[in-house]
């Protein structure tokens, strides 16, 4: 592919999910210096590979690079920030991969209790979160993405994808609340 076929491809495929693209560095990474070494390296990957893209979700596509990315980076910067979490077991696993998408998130009341709370609290306390539970929360409720899109990205099943998720919103909850009393 010629560099100029390369470069109208970036500029279709990766500028438009730029702003996403940083905003999940951001959160990964807890800091906004950090966040722009990130997605330049990704932008980076992104180019190099660009002849690799398929045309199927640019979006998930690119937010998966900037998540390989930051993680590749906090690693060799920051290994102590990433954290593991325990699997669940097997009948749980099932039961969450045959459930169904909810297209709606804000109806429930988790995600109202989420909403009333401060903003730059909120900010502190997702910050606060394990990796997995945090960038989960970010793509699935700033980012907007499916769980599938999700599943893609972090390359998980998506039984894994809503159980972290709902993890993720139970400690956000119980932090609020704490905080709040």
């Amino acid at each position: 592919m010629a560099n100029d076929d390369k470069n109208a491809k970036f500029a279709a495929v990766v500028t438009p999910y730029l702003a996403d693209a940083y905003s999940l560095a951001r959160w990964l990474t807890r800091s906004r210096t950090d966040a722009d070494d990130v997605l330049q390296e990704a932008c980076i990957r992104a180019f190099g590979a660009i002849e690799q893209h398929t045309g199927e979700s640019s979006r998930a596509w690119v937010l998966a690079i900037v998540r390989n990315t930051a993680y590749t980076w906090l690693s060799n910067k920051r290994a102590s920030m990433l954290v593991g979490i325990d699997d669940l077991a097997e009948k749980e696993r099932m039961q969450v991969e045959l459930a169904t998408e909810r297209a709606d998130t804000t109806s429930n009341p988790e995600s109202e209790m989420i909403a009333r709370a401060d903003a730059n609290q909120l900010e502190a306390l997702i910050a606060g979160l394990p990796m997995e539970f945090r960038e989960t929360l970010i793509l699935r409720d700033l980012q907007g993405l499916g769980y599938r899109e999700i599943s893609e990205v972090i390359g998980a099943p998506i039984g894994t994808v809503m159980s972290r998720l709902a993890r993720a919103r139970q400690r956000l909850i119980a932090a609020i609340k704490e905080s709040n009393s």
